[in-house]
């Protein structure tokens, strides 16, 4: 996608004329309940001259996405939001409804689109399905990591991404029994969810937000041509 528009990094590709991560800094600016607001990424300077609107400071990325988020944990400290460069139709409104639902019992929270509202607002969208027992969903690229005892998510999120090659120890280390849900159609969101608490020694929630748009990122150039349809007609 850089390549593609002569740009460096994918961050600062042109999204309806403003830089992604631009567009990604306003949502985040815009709610209340977001304060100080750092940006991992290797080299600041291919920033500047964008005329961000909004302070940010600046994180080194390690190894990888998993290995930048436990960084930013220890740097950073909880509670910590999470989102992507790549989220260009980020709103502020998405944010607080994500916010909102994240009980005090919660160390960690993933928000995810369902499919009936991913076709209801975005129709012949193609987008990464889990598919569960209680629902299909795709992921939003928004994460709360809410108290210390998240660190256990990544810690486990390392060891997958280290097995990910290796289908039977990954298996291992998820448990035949999840696996077998899955596969069977038995698997709901609950169970889920407690099976990665239980593997992480976290509380784990995976949190639905009403808007269908929410599941929609940059990563191929078919996104882009969706987001600025969508973008024109949607554009506050």
């Amino acid at each position: 996608m850089a390549s593609a528009a002569n740009v460096s990094h994918k961050a600062i590709l042109p999204v309806a004329g403003r830089p992604m991560i631009a567009r990604v800094l306003d949502a985040l600016a815009a709610s209340p309940r977001v304060g100080r607001i750092v940006i991992s990424i290797e080299t600041p300077g291919i920033l500047a001259g964008l005329m961000l609107e909004h302070a940010v400071d600046f994180l080194p990325p390690a190894a990888g996405p998993s290995a930048s988020v436990m960084e930013a944990l220890r740097t950073l400290g909880t509670p910590l939001l999470v989102t992507t460069a790549d989220h260009a139709l980020l709103r502020p409104e998405w944010i607080d409804a994500f916010l909102d639902s994240v009980d005090a019992q919660c160390d960690m929270a993933a928000a995810v689109a369902m499919e009936a509202d991913i076709a209801r607002d975005v129709p012949g969208t193609k987008r990464t399905m889990i598919r569960l027992a209680d629902g299909a969903f795709s992921g939003c690229n928004l994460f709360l990591f809410r108290t210390p005892a998240s660190i256990g998510v990544v810690q486990l999120w390392q060891r997958i991404e280290q097995e990910r090659k290796r289908p039977l120890r990954m298996a291992h280390l998820l448990g035949i029994g999840t696996l077998l849900r899955y596969v069977t159609g038995g698997l709901t969101r609950a169970a889920l969810c407690a099976r990665v608490g239980s593997l992480s020694q976290a509380s784990v929630k995976l949190i639905a937000l009403p808007d269908g748009r929410a599941a929609v990122d940059v990563d191929k150039p078919a996104d882009l041509l969706l987001v600025e349809s969508l973008l024109r007609k949607s554009p506050e």
